[in-house]
């Protein structure tokens, strides 16, 4: 591999339970790459809370907005807290990262289904996401928010994607035969944006039949673009076909911002027993790497990535006996070209 001369600046967020294993793995696997980097750190999630009084200081916020690229861990965001809010939803919001990428491909394990290659793309800023609940007489109202704005841009993100990724149809799913006014809004605005794209096949699918569709005949999709409840819920579906939850990973992008994540949660049971999958971390830091402009060095670390999972090291989650730092190891000498 060759050495790059520009400096990325990283802001890192570890967060709660499992996250800082995992990203301190992926900062392992960052620091061994010939690449230049100016690490910053900052503060979010429920510990943070617990000692600040915030589970997303202003400051955080700052940091992420000097920062080229943000590698966000896992935070806990229990129910029933007065004043706690989920910091990775407000700091989507805050730094208008507006569109959710995650791919699904197959992965050399007994786990994983094969012939899988898509890509779930999701609005990230609104439905019911928006936070606007209250209460009422005898229960409670959440109002679902769904824009033009945000809906043709998702969903122009969406066709641009499978444009320059040469994928041949985006499927627009929705539930405008019950959901008349909202999906039905992002309907129109899908098939306005599809007029411009005469190369790429646009499809809609209902939502429940999209979730019976991924578990029948998931290799029939290219691209998934969606509302974000929606697409927060197919996307977890979609992890269970590649082999779980602790290999997926996404990306928050807007016009000059990425933010990247593993989607697991924190899994505080596991804090602490150095058995945290870092896998789903390192095709976070892959998708970082694409849009930091190091394609070379993200094309070699999924080769890296797949050939550990080939060769059997994998975490208990997957079956195997290795534990977080074991397998940051072997995808570090798999990069460097050494062998296992």
């Amino acid at each position: 591999m060759k050495m790059s001369r520009k400096k990325h600046r990283i802001c890192i967020v570890e967060g709660d339970g499992i996250g800082p294993e995992v990203i301190g793995a992926g900062l392992r696997l960052l620091v061994s790459l010939p690449l230049s980097f100016d690490f910053s750190q900052a503060r979010a999630g429920y510990r943070c809370y617990e000692e600040t009084g915030a589970s997303l200081p202003p400051e955080t916020v700052e940091a992420c907005r000097q920062a080229d690229a943000v590698l966000f861990g896992a935070v806990t965001t229990p129910p029933a807290i007065p004043n706690y809010h989920s910091p990775i939803v407000r700091l989507r919001k805050e730094l208008d990262l507006y569109a959710n990428v995650r791919p699904f491909f197959s992965l050399p394990l007994a786990s994983s289904r094969q012939g899988i290659d898509f890509v779930i793309v999701r609005e990230n800023t609104e439905d019911l996401y928006c936070g606007r609940e209250r209460l009422i007489d005898g229960g409670a109202i959440a109002e679902r928010l769904i824009t033009r704005k945000a809906s043709q841009r998702i969903v122009e993100f969406a066709f641009r994607l499978a444009e320059r990724e040469r994928r041949p149809s985006v499927t627009v799913v929705h539930k405008a035969n019950i959901l008349r006014l909202t999906d039905g809004l992002f309907l129109e605005e899908a098939a306005k944006v599809a007029v411009s794209y005469p190369e790429i096949t646009m499809e809609t699918a209902l939502v429940d039949s999209c979730a019976m569709r991924l578990i029948q005949e998931p290799e029939s999709f290219h691209v998934l673009v969606t509302t974000n409840m929606f697409g927060d819920i197919l996307s977890d579906e979609a992890a269970a076909l590649v082999g779980g939850l602790g290999v997926a990973a996404s990306a928050n992008l807007g016009l000059d911002r990425g933010l990247f994540e593993p989607v697991h949660g924190s899994a505080p049971d596991l804090a602490g027993k150095g058995q945290a999958n870092p896998v789903a971390s390192f095709f976070a830091i892959e998708m970082m790497l694409r849009w930091l402009g190091e394609e070379q060095t993200a094309v070699e670390l999924h080769r890296a990535i797949l050939s550990s999972l080939e060769e059997g090291y994998t975490t208990p989650d997957l079956g195997g006996k290795g534990g977080t730092a074991e397998v940051t190891d072997v995808v570090i000498r798999l990069m460097r070209g050494t062998s296992c």
